[in-house]
């Protein structure tokens, strides 16, 4: 069974959503809490940072086409997308959402929520939306072909559509949607951007310590840092160093402080539209993106490391190399 209740706890308002699971042994209980002071953030609290926020900053400026979020369950797309929309949202901007369910209510903001059980899911929520006159239609998932289609032609007729997609990064977003019976022709003229991320710890910034890297580590970082553009590793030099927090009272002893998302961002190029309008395999898109010069998931990962803000050791153990 699933449900919410709000309560407020210290003068604020707070979400939880609860899920329940029979075991033998009785119920198992999930509970996600959301609070809208931490919850909700801004663009540049992401951790977007250089060419991947400006990447970004740029593709939701533009007055039409859409932007897909893709990652794993918990990687934190919503929170994306919700930072994305509080940058769009503004009073002569009619921003209009289908959600499953609604997780932070923000002014300004037309939020639906999807019912499945009475027939209105993403798909038929899409066709309700599209005679709201909208100019940004946030979709929380792109789960069939339906929704997909729908989604495609909403960024063709002049509107911006934001959503997320379920693949493992960037590069897979555009097979993922060819699959699902996207019409490849369709695809350069209506999708702006791809983002690829995920969610690691971030250390405790009071209590973290440098130490050196092992030489295979070590090897890894100057093969990623070799790839990346120059004037991002300019002033990163050798020898490079790990941080781990062992826990002070700041921290409550755990020795992290949250967590940080990594990302990879991919961007419509005309290289990319021949690419898909000839052969959209995704070993050729792999190779535009190595053409772009995108930062990937592991890079983004590797720089955060070098800052301190997480560990080597988690970030090489939840990316993969490209």
């Amino acid at each position: 069974q699933d449900g919410r209740f709000r309560a407020v706890i210290f003068g604020r308002d707070i979400d939880f959503r609860i899920a329940t699971f029979p075991t033998p042994v009785g119920e198992k209980t999930a509970i996600r809490v959301l609070d809208p002071t931490t919850g909700l953030k801004g663009l540049e609290e992401l951790g977007l940072v250089g060419k991947n926020f400006d990447l970004v900053k740029k593709a939701i400026d533009k007055p039409y086409g859409m932007i897909l979020i893709t990652g794993p369950t918990g990687s934190g797309k919503t929170t994306t997308l919700y930072a994305m929309m509080q940058n769009i949202n503004k009073d002569d901007v009619n921003v209009v959402s289908l959600e499953d369910p609604v997780e932070y209510f923000m002014d300004g903001l037309n939020q639906s929520q999807v019912r499945p059980e009475i027939g209105y899911d993403f798909a038929s929520g899409l066709r309700q939306i599209l005679r709201q006159d909208p100019d940004v239609i946030m979709v929380g998932e792109i789960r069939d072909n339906e929704t997909a289609a729908l989604a495609i032609h909403s960024a063709l007729t002049g509107h911006i559509v934001l959503s997320t997609l379920h693949t493992n990064n960037a590069v897979g977003v555009v097979p993922r949607l060819i699959d699902m019976k996207v019409e490849p022709f369709l695809l350069p003229s209506s999708l702006n951007l791809m983002v690829g991320q995920r969610l690691i710890t971030r250390l405790c910034q009071q209590c973290k310590q440098a130490e050196d890297v092992s030489s295979e580590i070590a090897d890894i970082i100057r093969r990623e840092l070799a790839k990346m553009p120059h004037e991002m590793v300019v002033n990163i030099k050798a020898p490079f160093k790990n941080y781990r927090s062992p826990g002070c009272p700041a921290c409550k002893n755990k020795g992290i402080s949250g967590r940080v998302a990594l990302f990879e961002v991919m961007e419509m190029t005309p290289e990319l539209r021949k690419i898909i309008s000839e052969d959209p395999d995704e070993p050729k898109i792999l190779e535009e993106s190595k053409r772009q010069q995108m930062i990937t998931l592991r890079q983004d990962g590797i720089l955060k490391a070098i800052n301190g803000l997480v560990s080597i050791e988690e970030v090489l153990r939840e990316t993969m190399e490209m």
